[in-house]
């Protein structure tokens, strides 16, 4: 543990006006108050609050932040008190140690309250003094430092809870360094398997290409020098869960990645910056669609910079961040920006903005939302949204988050505009509703009397604001079908258990869910506030599925109607996990698409066959066909590791087909049983891991071309 000379040391770095014996002063306090009590490692628990502490000076904060640091267990697990802790030093500390310790004592992760509730706290206590969340986001990364001294069950657990709340909440408040490491150690405990198999591939990696990232950075400089333009540059490995999300998003193998490595280019002022893309676009050459200027269009944290990725060294992609020094302490430290001190007083950065006003607006947008599911919904996805900047046909920009559709661009521009949009049309094309916009894209939204929003729109919708108006909007003005619909599935799913969803079983299920009516519950069943398995459930517990037990085939699927049988689609092999969109034909039932394949553009024009179904959210049978392309060295054995390591993952292989041989590869096709989606990408991380294995990819037909006739 650090001395308390010491820590004063690490505050004049940045403060030499800090009042040293008030900081003494706390430390001598709360080591005081602390004394006789461990961590579970068996250290001293006084070394907790001084590491947090250490930790903010990182981010050159004011004396109070350092002394709440200090102090903000004390009220919570010693006998010292609010009053107490306020004569010693002071109301601003005083109310700073008592926000922290209403937010660990929120427990965002019980099972007993609403985690909507919580978040809602969460805000109203932050929106008093950002530097409460500031001591709580370094007091959970110490602990998520030395989480192996818990017990496994309360690693998870904490691990969730980092991952689902404060990582995402570090990123938005434009902390994105303290967010990629939240993220890799809540990774390493939730998923290690995974993480090693990352760590592994980066081994071979360099032990096959040498340290690329010395070379391109030597690369940088010298063409820097060549056109006189004083920078650094830096240069660095992405964190194994950075990698691990993008693989995931882009169901792309680890040798696919772009953006392994990523450099920084820090310049003395913005002209530099776009003088250094210059620089860099005529030495390497620019990868199409992966440039994105934060520098004109600054994200909504405050976070300015050029960012794109050039085909590097032996044809690698690297991604390439330009900007100042000033924006650069603003992506680096975020909202503490505003606390930050430099040589004895608080820094002006003209990019910083105030945060406050973000939470402010988000609370507001949501405070009328009725439901405090759909506001913790809507809360997330506002943290964890990267941005794209679209125009309206006038001209205008219009920020959205990433993967956002032309509903969310409609429900941007007006309520109104989103409630009767028919059609879009990116860049004077026309494109399906659920097409990505991306950034620099022109859209238009094309609108008709008399349309009102869809269900099968919550699945398209990204944004929170638009999910929320559609919702309201289809329980306002489809009440009725909700009812009737709310009917079908409760009867079908009463079917499942071989009983019949009588009024007096409604009743009951009314009742023990605390709805008023049995309209309302059916109301809520066919907007997909509840879901069938909690009706039934309600009634009877011990026929639905219990822990442990696995889902049925025949019934995987929910949102079917009486009698009907599904199948899924052989052109994209949706597994349960992913969204599905089902289609009907006569005599065959319905036939389960996932939601981003390319055949449902054919059934644009017959919307009437369009199903709302989705996935049983139980454990599922490993008995869903998927097909994998390979591509592996032909060397003895290498076949047999590839059928090992497929077993180990317990998925079993319904077919090998071998669809090219060479001398020194093979590419082969390979059927395989699987359970879900994350089962796959398990499977296909381990596959990319095997040094033998070139190439890996998920096999879906592409739509045939057809001819149209003018």
């Amino acid at each position: 543990m650090i001395t308390p000379e010491d820590l004063i040391a690490l505050v004049r770095n940045y403060n030499p006006k800090t009042n040293a014996d008030k900081i003494a002063e706390a430390f001598a306090y709360g080591e005081e108050m602390h004394h006789g009590q461990f961590r579970h490692s068996g250290e001293r628990y006084f070394s907790h609050p001084v590491a947090v502490a250490a930790l903010l000076t990182e981010q050159r904060l004011d004396d109070a932040t350092i002394i709440t640091a200090l102090l903000h267990d004390t009220i919570e697990d010693t006998k010292a008190s609010y009053e107490e802790v306020a004569a010693r030093f002071g109301d601003e500390v005083a109310e700073l140690v008592d926000g922290v310790t209403k937010l660990t004592n929120l427990q965002l992760s019980s099972r007993e309250t609403k985690q909507a509730e919580n978040f809602r706290k969460l805000f109203m206590a932050m929106s008093k003094d950002l530097r409460v969340i500031l001591v709580k986001l370094a007091d959970r990364l110490h602990n998520m430092r030395t989480i192996k001294a818990m017990r496994p069950e309360k690693q998870a657990q904490k691990a969730r809870e980092t991952m689902d709340i404060y990582a995402p909440l570090a990123g938005r408040m434009g902390m994105q360094w303290m967010r990629e490491e939240l993220e890799d150690l809540a990774f390493k405990v939730l998923n290690p398997e995974g993480r090693q198999s990352i760590i592994r591939r980066f081994v071979t990696l360099q032990r096959e290409t040498g340290d690329v990232i010395h070379r391109i950075t030597g690369d940088m400089r010298t063409e820097l020098d060549k056109a006189g333009i004083e920078a650094e540059v830096f240069g660095r490995a992405k964190k194994p869960y950075s990698i691990w999300r993008k693989m995931q998003a882009k169901d792309q193998g680890f040798s696919r990645l772009s953006d392994i490595y990523g450099f920084r280019v820090i310049t003395q002022c913005e002209e530099d910056s776009y003088r250094a893309l210059g620089c860099i676009h005529q030495r390497w050459r620019a990868v199409p669609g992966r440039f994105k200027d934060y520098i004109s269009q600054p994200k909504s944290n405050g976070y300015r910079s050029i960012h794109t990725t050039v085909s590097g060294r032996d044809g690698k992609r690297v991604e390439v961040q330009i900007r100042t020094r000033q924006m650069h302490d603003v992506a680096e430290t975020g909202v503490a920006a505003h606390w930050s001190y430099r040589d004895g007083v608080r820094s002006q950065n003209p990019f910083a903005v105030d945060p406050a006003k973000w939470i402010a607006s988000l609370t507001e947008q949501f405070d009328a939302e009725e439901d405090h599911d759909e506001f913790l919904e809507a809360v997330k996805l506002e943290m964890y949204s990267d941005q794209v900047f679209c125009f309206t046909p006038k001209g205008d920009v219009t920020k959205l988050p990433k993967g956002a559709t032309p509903i969310d661009f409609a429900y941007a521009i007006h309520t109104r505009i989103g409630h009767a949009c028919v059609g879009a049309k990116i860049d004077g094309i026309r494109v399906p509703l659920w097409t990505r916009i991306r950034n620099g894209q022109s859209v238009e939204v094309i609108t008709a009397e008399g349309q009102s929003p869809q269900v099968s729109w919550l699945e398209i919708a990204t944004t929170g604001k638009a999910r929320t108006a559609i919702r309201r909007a289809l329980r306002e003005a489809d009440r009725a079908r909700f009812v009737k619909l709310g009917r079908e599935l409760a009867r079908s799913a009463f079917e499942h258990v071989e009983r019949k969803a009588t009024d007096k079983a409604l009743e009951t299920a009314a009742r023990a869910l605390r709805i008023d009516t049995v309209n309302e519950l059916l109301a809520q069943l066919g907007a997909a506030e509840i879901t069938t398995h909690d009706v039934v459930q309600a009634v009877y517990p011990e026929l639905t599925l219990q822990e442990g037990e696995v889902v049925s085939p025949r019934r995987a699927v929910i949102g079917l109607e009486a009698g009907q049988s599904f199948e899924r689609a052989p052109c994209c092999q949706p597994l349960p996990g992913e969204r599905i969109i089902g289609i009907t034909y006569r005599g065959r039932g319905v036939v389960v698409h996932a939601a981003d394949c390319d055949r449902l553009v054919s059934f644009e024009s017959q919307p009437e066959r369009w199903m709302d179904v989705h996935w049983h959210s139980g454990t599922h049978a490993a008995a869903y066909g998927v097909s994998l392309e390979l591509t592996i060295g032909n060397d003895a054995g290498v076949l047999g590791r590839i059928c090992t390591l497929i077993g180990e993952k317990k998925a079993n292989i319904s077919n090998l087909e071998f669809s090219d041989r060479k001398p020194d590869f093979y590419r082969l096709m390979i059927n395989v049983e699987l359970r879900d989606v994350e089962q796959l990408h398990s499977l296909m991380l381990t596959l990319e891991a095997e040094s033998d294995v070139a190439e890996v990819a998920r096999f879906r037909e592409k739509p045939e071309t057809r001819q149209i006739s003018g």
